[in-house]
């Protein structure tokens, strides 16, 4: 009985939209934000240390060239890994939510109506709230309340994928076109001050997006990046 119940309920179901959710985007601009500030440190650190070791620019852009390209992918590599662990996980969830409200409907519908009762709607409403959304839209509700899923919308591993890979490149064009283009006297320099504009911006949006303290992330970011350049130039001259 309960089962064709259930059945009838999930027909009546709308299929989800293709609009992402704000955590989708979040995820997508996250992986943007740390993909460039990676291309950026990882670049400029082969960049110090190949051009402390070597006056020869053709070796210089050879290997600047070669770690933005090897950057790129090993963060597009990794966010697709990660970001589709994520999605199985989700899409187990939802596998497993289908056979609880299947095979033990009254049971999910108590769980979803404690949901509203933990956060100060009376037993009473709470009980006809979790009846009613779980006679229109059950599996819908039961994610979203349980899981804090929304129905229908994972995580794109492909999304996360390109984009860290294309941030994770325009990061690190910064300093090597700093250290290809600027005049031999003041190289050094422009690179510098390429990467330390470069990680300000990256700090500065990683804390808009993560609702954090801009001058700390900046500060963060910063710091960071003059470690980089120390240990690589030292590397550099030692090699």
């Amino acid at each position: 009985m309960e089962r064709n119940l259930y059945n009838k309920r999930v027909k009546q179901v709308k299929e989800p939209t293709g609009e992402q959710t704000l955590a989708e985007k979040s995820n997508t601009i996250r992986a943007a934000v740390l993909g460039a500030n990676d291309g950026i440190l990882t670049v400029v650190g082969v960049l110090f240390s190949v051009g402390v070791a070597t006056s020869n620019q053709a070796t210089i852009i050879v290997a600047g060239v070669s770690d933005l390209i090897a950057c790129a992918l090993s963060m597009s590599s990794g966010e697709y890994a990660s970001v589709s662990s994520q999605k199985d996980t989700e899409q187990a969830v939802e596998l497993s939510e289908r056979k609880l409200i299947d095979n033990d409907f009254e049971h999910e519908t108590s769980q979803v109506a404690d949901y509203y009762v933990n956060r100060g709607v009376s037993t009473a409403t709470a009980n006809e709230i979790a009846q009613e959304l779980m006679e229109k839209k059950p599996l819908e509700t039961v994610l979203r309340t349980k899981h804090d899923l929304e129905y229908g919308h994972y995580m794109d591993p492909w999304q996360a994928a390109f984009s860290s890979m294309f941030a994770a490149a325009s990061g690190g064009l910064f300093p090597l076109m700093a250290i290809i283009l600027f005049p031999a006297d003041i190289k050094w320099a422009g690179t510098i001050l390429a990467v330390l504009l470069s990680v300000t911006l990256t700090g500065f949006l990683s804390a808009k997006l993560g609702d954090g303290l801009v001058k700390i992330a900046i500060f963060r970011n910063v710091i960071v990046g003059i470690i980089t350049m120390f240990i690589h130039f030292y590397v550099g001259t030692l090699l």
